[in-house]
């Protein structure tokens, strides 16, 4: 009895083990071709570009609007990035500085620590981009389709506008200032002046005053930002609650991800791959957060829009 016991413990002890090693070791592959539409009156203003010049533009700037990328996963970790191959030939160009610094670095996340690190470049400076992941606020529904073999459930989430890019990072733009008005100035310098009749006298809380009307109106400004619908298409037939770029938190690999004009859709699987492959963490480059990136790159476009400007300048 005794040794019929220690069997059935031995055998159940060999099939855990097995389990978690089968665990630890499952891992895959998979191949996301992305898609982003152009609105070519952009660069039309006057509407005096042919069709054969619109066409010739898009021509151009395909190596930016059409990508691959690779994610490369297992239960807990992932590395995204974009797939390495020469984009010169018909109707390409080849990488420069100023593509390569807009361009996302490798992206890495671990759903179990709930880190994610971005490997970014910046005009021949290196970054690690170190950022907590806040689960997305998925709204899970019913509809279904099949992605190559895979069946797939649709999930969405909403996301401000701004923070829509498949890079993880904004491009520079230059944040649109509100002008106080005399009127505002003056109400607020009357109202600290009831609190405090001899505040107004000292310039410093003045200066405290416009600070915070400042402040109030950046807060308006980010509650008022337009928010952007994500579309999310994930199959439980690969468990695994990982996506590309950021985007992670459901029962299953997301296949299909829409946001903005931008699609990116998985065109090819391999799972368990013979050949190993090691997910490394990031390690080099400064270490910054996402917003004091943005804010990097945010006065470097500045400085360079302000050179430019000086540089036209007729004396």
């Amino acid at each position: 009895m005794i040794s019929f016991f220690k069997k059935v413990v031995l055998i159940f002890f060999t099939l855990l083990f097995a389990t978690q090693i089968k665990a630890q070791d499952f891992q895959g592959q998979a191949y996301y071709f992305s898609k982003t539409t152009m609105d070519m009156s952009r660069w039309d203003r006057g509407g005096k570009m042919s069709e054969a010049q619109k066409k010739q533009m898009e021509a151009r700037m395909k190596p930016w609007l059409e990508k691959t990328y690779i994610l490369t996963f297992n239960k807990e970790e992932s590395i995204f990035k974009e797939d390495e191959k020469l984009e010169g030939g018909p109707g390409g160009r080849a990488p420069s500085m100023w593509g390569s610094s807009f361009s996302p670095g490798l992206q890495y996340k671990n759903i179990k620590e709930k880190v994610f690190l971005q490997d970014q470049e910046f005009f021949g400076k290196q970054f690690l981009i170190t950022e907590e992941m806040t689960p997305f606020k998925w709204k899970m529904g019913s509809e279904k389709k099949k992605i190559g073999q895979y069946v797939c459930y649709k999930a969405t989430t909403m996301r401000p506008a701004s923070e829509i890019s498949f890079t993880s990072t904004t491009r520079g733009k230059t944040p649109k200032k509100k002008e106080i008005s005399k009127e505002e100035e003056k109400k607020s310098v009357d109202k600290v002046q009831q609190l405090n009749p001899s505040a107004v006298a000292v310039p410093a809380a003045k200066v405290a005053v416009v600070q915070d009307i400042k402040e109030k109106a950046e807060i308006e400004e980010k509650e008022k930002q337009e928010m952007v619908e994500v579309v999310a298409w994930y199959s439980p037939m690969i468990p695994v609650s990982q996506g590309p770029t950021e985007y992670w938190g459901l029962p299953g690999l997301i296949l299909e991800l829409s946001a903005g004009n931008t699609t990116m859709l998985c065109n090819k699987i391999v799972m368990n791959p013979e050949e190993k492959i090691t997910i490394k963490r990031p390690t080099k480059g400064d270490v910054v957060t996402k917003k004091q990136y943005n804010k990097i790159i945010t006065e470097k476009m500045q400085e360079m829009r302000d050179n430019r400007g000086r540089g036209n300048r007729r004396y």
